[in-house]
């Protein structure tokens, strides 16, 4: 456990990632902002007003995506640099800088898919016949056909990105800047907190005073802002709204499917099956805590807490990076090649300091490595975070090696599916080689409280919510701090019925999550999982075939569909039945926690 929160510049320099393999320095930045700059005025120049027949098409696209390669790494280098610390005064200043710059550009290569369909659809795919590597790309060009706008109206909209992208900067500058957590007590005791300190710690605290009283005092800082929050989150649906009816989409619900190329017959089912279906087994799941830990009573801030604390080992980074080259060494050699790179070169920001962003993410700069952002705690379960990053750069790697950037990033309904893939492997890797009892029972309870559970429950529930947010602004309501968290608490009441008490604090959640701020995204978590569950269980029975036809997949990035990239791995998702016995098998898993548990418990 972390005992305080360092400033950025008291953090070991082995413990934070390396961006100058994206900008060496100020300087390299500053000079590649301006030909940037420059190289946007240009292709305007070049090509507006001159896109006339196929092979123009053909011609502007490949320049286009020259152009988006080059600005890259600059914007990667200023959106990382303040992810690990939104406190830092220059990084929040450039970065409000390179918005502007981003939307100056924007404006200037606005006319490229304005101009492309104007022209007749046979010119378009007269463009494919002369660059099929351009095939996907172009057929969703066609596909936005019926949304487009005006040309001056989209180089407007354009202008004003930074503007629709600041709800999303002002929720981290009031979470990560503003929110300033006072030490709590427990008896005699003071304990530090904050966002990545109780997420990482406490809400996982086996003491169940420390744990239940630091959720108290997180809880009423996050109610101190609930209404700045919920002001900032109104403003970017209703954005999102404005511009669905803009382009004459049904719903905002429709405009955001659009990109992930699925419709609402996948997203209903996913949120649909999951409330009904897998609720009965988590709330078991549920209960076997309660017992285990002889609690009076289970509250959503006992959630979090591990079946067996007393057994939860702690681990270094080092250990780490062993347990995953056991576990993914089915991956193959470029696989393991690619996780010592990670730790040797500092792809990775360990750190956990103030201001840092929550959570964990991996962001993958198309002509770079991968960064993975994670606050290190040494429990056991990082190996499972870390892992699942890790498989979102084992993803972009094999895609961008075998793609070009168009074609390189798949559907985010499909994105979650790599990384939690990863976990699936960590999972069976520790279950195969031990049959102590004991440790099994770690190993799936871990599974449950970690993979499943952050994929299947805490995200899933957030996606409940917001397809409710987004039924009242389609209805032409607005929404504020108590209708949010009317919301939110009716969703955590449905899902966990009366096996588990709602305290005073769970309805705030929704004001947690930045995932809220990108679209249907919460959702795309058990979208992902369903298909690495089925595909796991492939790689299991089936081996090194099922690892090959996985990897292909890898490698096609965005030229296919989500539908199309799970059928390559042998899943039909159009169905019910992948998500249905993916949480057949997250039950057997519990009635696996429940017989180890009475057989533990008989040996004892």
């Amino acid at each position: 456990m972390i005992d305080n929160v360092l400033k950025r510049q008291d953090v070991p320099v082995a413990e934070t990632w390396d961006l100058s393999d994206l900008v060496p320095n100020e300087e390299a930045y500053n000079a590649g902002v301006k030909k940037i700059v420059e190289d946007a005025k240009n292709f305007n120049n070049k090509y507006q007003g001159h896109i006339t027949d196929a092979k123009q098409i053909v011609n502007v696209i490949s320049d286009y995506e020259a152009l988006a390669e080059s600005i890259i790494p600059l914007g990667s280098f200023v959106e990382l640099d303040l992810e690990v610390d939104q406190t830092n005064d220059a990084a929040q200043i450039r970065t409000s800088k390179f918005g502007t710059i981003s939307s100056q550009i924007a404006s200037l290569v606005s006319f490229v898919h304005s101009e492309i369909l104007e022209l007749p659809t046979e010119l378009l795919e007269e463009a494919i016949k002369l660059a099929p590597n351009y095939t996907h790309y172009i057929n969703r060009l066609i596909d936005k056909k019926a949304y487009q706008l005006h040309p001056e109206v989209e180089k407007t909209l354009a202008a004003l990105g930074s503007t629709f992208d600041a709800a999303y900067g002002l929720y981290n500058t009031a979470k990560l800047v503003d929110m300033k957590f006072e030490n709590f007590t427990v008896g005699d005791q003071s304990y530090p907190l904050s966002y990545n300190l109780f997420e990482g710690d406490w809400e996982l605290e086996s003491d169940t005073d420390v744990r239940r009283q630091a959720f108290k005092a997180f809880s009423e800082k996050l109610a101190d802002y609930q209404h700045t929050t919920a002001k900032t989150y109104n403003t970017h649906v209703q954005t999102e709204k404005t511009i669905a009816d803009l382009r004459g989409y049904d719903s905002v619900t429709d405009y955001l499917l659009f990109d992930q190329e699925v419709d609402r017959d996948l997203y209903n089912r996913q949120i649909d099956v999951i409330m009904k279906e897998l609720a009965p087994h988590m709330r078991r799941y549920a209960k076997l805590l309660q017992k285990e830990h002889g609690l009076e009573k289970m509250t959503f801030a006992d959630l979090k807490i591990s079946l067996d604390p007393n057994y939860e080992p702690s681990i270094t980074i080092e250990e780490s990076r062993d347990y995953m080259k056991k576990a993914l060494a089915v991956m193959g050699e470029d696989y393991l090649e690619m996780i010592d790179r990670a730790f040797e070169d500092r792809w990775i920001d360990f750190a956990n300091n103030e201001g840092k962003s929550t959570g964990a993410f991996c962001a993958s700069p198309y002509g770079s490595h991968s960064y993975i952002l994670i606050s290190w705690t040494q429990r056991m379960n990082e190996v499972f975070v870390l892992a699942h990053e890790l498989g979102h750069a084992g993803h972009f790697r094999n895609a961008h090696k075998n793609q070009s950037l168009f074609n390189s990033e798949s559907s985010t309904y499909f994105v979650e599916s790599p990384s939690t893939m990863n976990e699936m492997l960590i999972a069976n890797y520790l279950l195969n080689n031990s049959d102590d009892p004991r440790f099994k029972r770690w190993v799936i309870a871990t599974i449950i409280a970690r993979t499943y559970y952050h994929n299947f429950v805490t995200h899933l529930l957030e996606a409940a919510y917001q397809r409710k947010v987004y039924e009242l602004v389609d209805a032409g309501e607005s929404v504020n701090a108590t209708i949010l968290n009317n919301l939110k608490r009716s969703v955590l009441e449905e899902f966990w019925g009366e096996d588990v008490e709602i305290n005073k604090g769970a309805e705030l959640t929704w004001m947690r999550q930045p995932h809220y701020y990108m679209g249907l995204y919460p959702y795309t978590y058990s979208a992902g999982l369903t298909i690495s569950t089925q595909v796991s269980h492939r790689i299991l029975h089936e081996g090194q075939p099922a690892v090959d036809d996985w990897i292909k997949v890898l490698q096609a990035g965005g030229t296919k569909t989500p539908v199309e990239l799970a059928q390559m791995a042998g899943v039909n998702i159009t169905t019910d039945k992948p998500l249905q016995d993916t949480i057949a098998f997250i039950g057997s898993l519990i009635d696996q926690l429940e017989a180890l548990t009475e057989e533990i418990h008989q040996v004892k």
